[in-house]
């Protein structure tokens, strides 16, 4: 019996973080294309720390009328409620992001990459992004769901 033919996984040390295996593991099967902006999977061990869906408002309640706004804000209070559990965007593994337009979100790439990367750093952890046909909050117009492994 033959092994089945399939991709190899490797662990790609993640720049600008911790690269012992103490801290989270970038997975990228072997002959897979590099992803911009986020991994394709990633492996850590330690204490979880989740957020809830997180939207864009200020302590407040306030949301700003835009796209790109809301998303810096929706970002920096996952960065706070990550600093409360003990954690920080260097430990995120996963982020799940749920905006009303699609095509505004890809007509903000450049913008958003410039946002995340001032509030996360050039950390990019497993990402899923979903349309969705609109969130609890009526004016709100991306919310993110957040998963921080935090070494023990």
């Amino acid at each position: 019996m033959t092994a089945p033919k399939g991709p190899t996984l490797s662990v790609v040390p993640n720049p600008k973080s911790d690269t012992s295996s103490s801290g989270p593991q970038v997975l990228q099967p072997s002959g897979w294309p590099m992803p911009k902006g986020y991994a394709n999977g990633m492996a850590a061990d330690g204490r979880l720390v989740v957020t809830g869906g997180v939207i864009g408002w200020d302590t407040q309640g306030r949301l700003a009328p835009d796209f790109v706004a809301q998303v810096r804000q929706t970002l920096s209070n996952i960065s706070e409620i990550l600093a409360a559990g003990g954690s920080g965007p260097q430990h995120l593994v996963r982020l799940t992001w749920y905006v009303v337009d699609i095509e505004e979100y890809l007509a903000s790439l450049k913008e958003l990459g410039r946002v995340y990367r001032e509030i996360f750093g050039a950390h990019y952890p497993a990402m899923a992004l979903v349309q969705v046909v609109r969130l609890v909050e009526k004016a709100a117009l991306v919310e993110i769901e957040a998963t921080a492994v935090v070494p023990r």
